[in-house]
């Protein structure tokens, strides 16, 4: 068995992160040394890499394993995080990411004579951090020119664009409005505009023509069903008239006297000669003469 002796210059190890939201990161960490004896006491420094600002916590735990939850961060941020022992030992750092706010829903594009309005849902709705003040922006970029535009933000939920020439393929992306310096910004919700000036989204598109085959194809087989069945049904129907046919039939040419049926042929069938009587056959110990 081998045991590390305290040492309490050491740094933290195993540093990293558990989980990470839009608000708040779990990080993780073990003690310097197995077994600590005493709480230990470390300081968490986090340090904003887009503000620029830096923030120290301390945690005291006798743990081997130490778990500490960070909050008050913000979406689509970037973080510096250093953990070491409050007497300033060596240290453990990593970097983490926060998750950025959500895409906007339900963009979309309403043609006018000479523009364009972009209309989309209030990210307020589902995204608590957001605060309308903030507002949004919008970029297009112009597949034939290879061209990404800032077209500039607005505080509304919809956006006026102009000046879009025939012939040219645009795509249109609205995003909650990024901060100091185009960092933390929110996920983009892109939408595709043809040069006939209908706005189509992928997504829509995709689920759109997934609704098209479905109400074709599912009238086509509930009449081939139909059809089946009908079918069935005939086939049924003119099997039980023939077997009642026969059976009739049968029945009108029994003779209960031989205990069988009696059939002509087909040029005999409704022909009767009641003048011929029915030879019924001959006895062994009378001789048949033929002239």
């Amino acid at each position: 068995v081998v045991k590390m002796i305290p040492d309490n210059r050491l740094p933290p190890r195993h540093l990293h992160a558990v989980r990470t939201g839009k608000t708040s990161a779990v990080i993780k960490w073990e003690s310097p040394y197995d077994s600590p004896d005493q709480d230990m006491l470390y300081a968490v420094a986090v340090k904003d890499l887009v503000r620029k600002t830096d923030k120290i916590y301390k945690v005291k735990s006798r743990n081997s394993t130490v778990e500490y939850t960070i909050k008050k961060l913000e979406p689509g941020g970037k973080y510096h995080v250093i953990v070491q022992l409050g007497n300033m030992s060596k240290e453990s750092s990593m970097k983490i990411n926060t998750v950025p706010l959500s895409a906007p829903d339900a963009l979309k594009i309403i043609t006018e004579n000479d523009h364009i309005l972009l209309f989309w849902k209030s990210l307020a709705l589902k995204e608590s951090n957001f605060n309308e003040s903030r507002g949004y922006e919008i970029h297009m970029f112009d597949s034939l020119m290879n061209i990404t535009a800032y077209l500039g933000n607005t505080t509304e939920n919809f956006f006026k664009v102009s000046n879009l020439k025939m012939g040219h393929n645009y795509s249109f992306s609205v995003q909650a409005r990024c901060l100091y310096g185009g960092q933390m910004c929110g996920e983009p919700a892109t939408l595709l505009y043809d040069e006939l000036g209908t706005g189509t989204d992928s997504s829509a598109t995709q689920s759109g023509r997934g609704t098209d085959v479905a109400a074709i194809v599912v009238p086509v087989l509930f009449l081939l069903l139909v059809t089946l069945g009908i079918g069935f049904v005939v086939l049924y129907m003119r099997h039980r008239r023939l077997q009642n046919s026969f059976t009739a039939f049968a029945n009108s040419h029994y003779s209960s006297r031989l205990g069988s049926a009696i059939f002509s042929s087909g040029d005999d069938l409704g022909d009767e000669d009641d003048e011929a009587p029915m030879i019924t056959g001959f006895s062994d110990d009378v001789p048949m003469v033929i002239a």
